[in-house]
């Protein structure tokens, strides 16, 4: 593999002719939101303009450590998370593309305090997102099915956006959506579709009239789009809208909040973290235990029992 310089780096963010096929693959190779895109390219534009700083003309894995490092005492602990998922990802194209070796592979990033956590919905929450939703007109019925099958699937947003009518297959017995998984190319990753969830699509798109297969599944109403494939921010809009209806405002409440409760939903009741792996399409099982691990005071019903021996007792007493 060749000397990875800041030239090399460089040559990848710039935004001109003749480096924008280089751009383009490393973008499919993230396979994320604009926006993710967005903070991926700041991250790694960061990143060259350390490697300048510094001298640095052949980068190794302590390099990277050190860059981390000097994250953490300028940046909060999300930026840093992300600018250095950014690089990560960086090295596993460029080893991929046999241009430079991984070098950043195994490197553990800022620790997120609570506060950063994005929050999930309770099964009680669920039901009444979804009980809220007039589905007597075509836009209800649209995002009744959406939502649904988001968080019945743990979904991400660009996956939604790409899906089309077609991706509906089966697989073995069951109704399936066909995605492109991070990474991939082709659609080659599938979720199933729980019964319920299924008719609610097929109702949809009933009343939308919709039946070529290429068209997107779920398809835009505004005035300029009419028909035409949402976005990741229009679906991230109807989550948003539709959770502030029911009273739920944090702004940790997002459309991605469905994914994590989903993931969170499926091992609280009786789901292994493989399944949930699988579910997600996570690369890497670490990434689920975050989940598994945050559902360890979840499930500890202390307070239920303190509770359960007060007012019971009294109860009791005053009889």
């Amino acid at each position: 593999m060749e000397e990875l310089s800041i030239h090399h780096t460089n040559y990848l963010i710039e935004q001109n002719p003749l480096n924008q096929d280089l751009f383009s693959r490393w973008i499919a190779f993230i396979d994320a939101s604009p926006k993710t895109i967005e903070t991926y390219t700041k991250g790694i534009r960061y990143f060259g303009e350390y490697l300048s700083s510094c001298g640095i003309r052949q980068p190794t894995r302590e390099t990277v450590i050190a860059y981390r490092d000097e994250l953490k005492e300028n940046h909060k602990p999300t930026t840093v998370q992300s600018y250095l998922e950014a690089v990560k990802l960086f090295f596993q194209w460029t080893e991929q593309e046999k241009l430079y070796p991984n070098i950043a592979a195994h490197i553990k990033g800022a620790k997120l305090d609570s506060e950063y956590k994005r929050d999930y919905l309770t099964t009680k929450q669920v039901s009444k997102l979804l009980d809220a939703i007039d589905t007597s007109t075509l836009k209800g019925l649209r995002d009744y099915a959406m939502l649904s099958l988001m968080v019945t699937t743990g979904l991400r947003t660009i996956s939604v956006v790409r899906a089309d009518i077609g991706d509906i297959r089966t697989a073995g017995d069951s109704v399936a959506l066909y995605y492109q998984g991070k990474g991939h190319e082709e659609k080659a990753d599938y979720v199933k579709i729980a019964e319920p969830v299924e008719d609610a699509i097929r109702k949809y798109l009933m009343v939308r009239g919709e039946t070529d297969s290429s068209a997107p599944l779920f398809s835009s109403i505004s005035n300029r789009n009419s028909g035409g494939r949402m976005t990741t921010r229009s679906i991230s809009r109807v989550a948003k809208n539709h959770l502030i209806e029911i009273d739920l405002k944090s702004d940790r409440l997002t459309a991605h909040s469905l994914r994590h409760t989903a993931a969170t939903l499926n091992l609280l009741n009786g789901g292994t973290v493989e399944e949930t792996k699988q579910l997600l399409g996570h690369a890497n099982i670490n990434t689920t235990l975050i989940y598994s691990h945050a559902l360890e005071r979840a499930k500890n019903n202390s307070e239920n029992r303190i509770a359960k021996a007060i007012f019971e007792k009294s109860t009791h007493d005053t009889v």
